[in-house]
């Protein structure tokens, strides 16, 4: 395995990141007054205020879901399963033991055990791996595949869900009156519109209700659930297994179409792990067994024991149960609900997107923080609105959420496959168990997402095509990415020099020395930065004090400040620095240097001049990747957004020198 396994480079920006181990407190660490601490080392609030959060960012996807999954089993246009007495008890059992063992046993009792420094989520899972697996490993290269597949999965998931939510609610207007269908489509585009819109001004402030309306969500949705339980009690016997297997066994086929729609029910879990990090493990699995997982079922069922009584009722079961007084309060309540859960989504996009930039999977595009007091609050506008795009292009494609359901779920099996994938990994290379071991002890929840997996390929055709389309696009472009960076850092390589031997054969001390600051960000710590030989051989002059500055982004969520700045001098006024970021890190280079104890940086900082490459590709036929990825890659580096913008430099102070590179 070649160095830039180990070491992850961004072009002209000195950005590189290497796997290294950290010992900055994880969100499982705790306070001397007995509180959790979060990842920037500040005091986390009770645990029940950290549960009634974890509702409105966490479980907004799963906790939608009632909306809709439930009657897609027996109303998809496809493979719809007949309402009897023994096929909605056998469907409700697969409803409960689908959320048991896989959300509650497989991800809030295991999964979550395997985080990085309290950090979950696909991004997480694979930079922990990468820390603890061999350079040489062979497995190094089918990890890195496999985490780019799994974020590649989020999108495509990201995409389906607002649609699929906010159509959801909104159908609710037909059960008011008919003639209100024709506003459906109307009044969702509206409101999603709307959401994206308004991303650009953070979600700071009205992020604070999310968790009491959602919590007020989830009892609504246990009282709906309970008062039609009691007129059926009958329904409590689908917790029996045996109804489940029944099914499955006496309808072949059918019940194997059915589960693409049951795995509806599960859509939300790998939320669970990956906002770990905004919450710790326990507040999450605490809302989770208290509130939202007895809130599902009550609701699923007191679903299934409506239409026992009412067959009919299968149209919309959801918005059914209420009574009649109640219904324009419950689809109002549905929409904002639904709101809530695509926000979450939205922001796990704009997140994942700056971890993948920073981790090298993807071009860079432009990030802005919305809130001074959480590093997380962030927007992209590219993100958002090729989401609306493809958004509003799913609702005027499949109409109705019974369409969309044959879209949804191949993205969200996928993810939890590979998942599991990354678990057995930690277990090996991280937990030291046997291999055996490891496989065995994972083996029936691999098999039971192999066959949810297997059961949303059936939609392919039916609609499941657009998430994979839109997995593959962003795959590629993830693939290429990676594979043209390494290929421009070993071309760019085999043009320059040592930085020691730059300093003895082209820093003389006669050079005319310019009073001041120059910092030139490399992305080669070795090697002399390209703007800085580009400046000594176009103005024959260079700054009194010169600073190499490299940046790391390491296999961690976040590094303490005092881990972040380290400093190497080499005489006549050339200083190397290295800065070291976690991948969740917002990167600030002047507020790093600040930090320095230098009188020298005290004084010129300010002042400063900041020297960046900005490498002019050009493409030929040869070895490395194929031609259409090399246009495909100059093409992305061209209209990416230069990387030291990400770095919070001083725009009035940067100096950006070219250098042209064939690939």
């Amino acid at each position: 395995m070649s160095k830039s396994d180990k070491t992850r480079h961004l072009p002209s920006s000195g950005d590189a990141r290497q796997d290294q181990p950290n010992t900055h407190p994880s969100n499982t660490d705790r306070s001397i007054t007995g509180g959790p601490i979060n990842a920037h080392g500040h005091v986390q609030a009770p645990l029940i205020a950290l549960a009634i959060g974890a509702l409105g960012v966490v479980f907004g996807d799963i906790g939608t879901s009632p909306l809709y999954a439930f009657k897609l089993v027996f109303v998809n246009a496809a493979h719809p399963v007949s309402v009897t007495h023994d096929n909605v008890l056998g469907i409700l059992s697969l409803f409960f033991w689908s959320l048991m063992m896989v959300v509650t046993v497989k991800y809030v009792l295991f999964i979550m055990r395997a985080n990085n420094q309290g950090e979950g989520g696909i991004v997480a899972l694979l930079t922990l791996l990468l820390s603890h697996l061999p350079t040489q490993s062979r497995w190094r290269g089918f990890f890195i595949a496999m985490g780019m597949l799994g974020a590649a999965f989020f999108y495509g998931d990201g995409v389906i869900t607002p649609a699929i939510s906010v159509l959801s609610a909104v159908e609710g207007l037909e059960i008011l009156s008919p003639a209100l269908k024709v506003y459906v489509i109307p009044v969702s585009l509206a409101i999603l519109v709307m959401l994206f819109w308004f991303q650009k001004h953070g979600t700071d402030n009205i992020g604070k209700f999310f968790g009491p309306v959602m919590l007020v969500w989830f009892v609504v949705l246990a009282v709906l659930g309970l008062w039609q339980v009691f007129k059926a009690p009958v329904v409590l016997e689908a917790l029996n297994p045996w109804y489940a297997l029944q099914f499955s066994m006496s309808h072949g086929w059918i019940s194997f179409f059915a589960l693409g729609s049951v795995v509806l029910c599960i859509t939300g879990a790998e939320a669970l792990y990956a906002d770990m990090g905004h919450f710790g493990a326990r507040p999450i699995q605490t809302a989770w067994l208290v509130l939202v997982f007895p809130a599902l079922i009550l609701n699923y069922f007191g679903q299934g024991a409506l239409i026992l009584s009412q067959p009919e009722a299968i149209q919309n079961p959801f918005y059914l149960m209420a009574p009649d007084w109640a219904l324009h309060v419950l689809i109002v309540f549905s929409t904002i609900a639904t709101v809530i859960a695509s926000q979450a989504v939205i922001s796990g996009a704009f997140s994942i997107t700056q971890q993948a930039m920073q981790l090298r999977f993807l071009p860079n595009v432009k990030i802005i923080h919305t809130s001074d007091q959480q590093a997380g609050q962030i927007y992209a506008p590219a993100v958002n609105w090729m989401m609306l795009v493809l958004i509003i292009a799913l609702v005027l494609i499949f109409q109705s959420s019974d369409a969309l359901g044959t879209a949804y779920g191949i993205a969200v099996t996928g993810t939890m496959l590979i998942t599991d994938f990354f678990a057995v990994g930690i277990a090996i290379a991280m937990w030291r168990w046997q291999p055996w071991r490891a496989v065995l002890g994972a083996s029936f929840f691999m098999l039971i997402d192999v066959i949810f997996f297997s059961a949303n390929t059936l939609k392919l055709l039916d609609g499941g095509w657009f998430p994979v389309a839109f997995s593959v696009v962003v795959l590629t472009v993830m693939v290429t990415w990676r594979k043209g960076l390494m290929l421009m850092q070993e071309r760019a390589r085999e043009q320059d020099m040592l930085l020691t031997e730059f300093i003895d054969q082209e820093v003389p001390d006669s050079l005319p020395r310019s009073p001041g600051l120059a910092l030139y960000l490399t992305s080669d710590r070795d090697r002399v930065p390209v703007s800085l030989w580009l400046t000594r051989k176009h103005f024959n002059i260079l700054h009194e004090h010169i600073l190499c500055v490299r940046v790391n982004v390491i296999n961690v969520p976040y590094v303490s400040p005092e881990q972040c700045v380290q400093m190497e001098s080499f005489g006549k006024g050339i200083r190397r620095i290295e800065l070291t970021y976690g991948f969740k890190d917002q990167i600030d280079i002047p507020a790093s240097l600040r930090r320095m104890d230098s009188a020298i940086y005290d004084e010129h900082l300010e002042g400063a001049t900041f020297f960046v490459t900005r490498h002019r590709v050009q493409v030929q036929p040869g070895p490395g990747m194929s031609l259409w990825n090399k246009k495909l890659f100059v093409f992305l580096l061209r209209n990416g957004h230069p990387s030291f913008r990400a770095f919070n430099l001083p725009r009035g102070q940067v100096v950006e020198l070219g250098s042209r590179l064939v690939l």
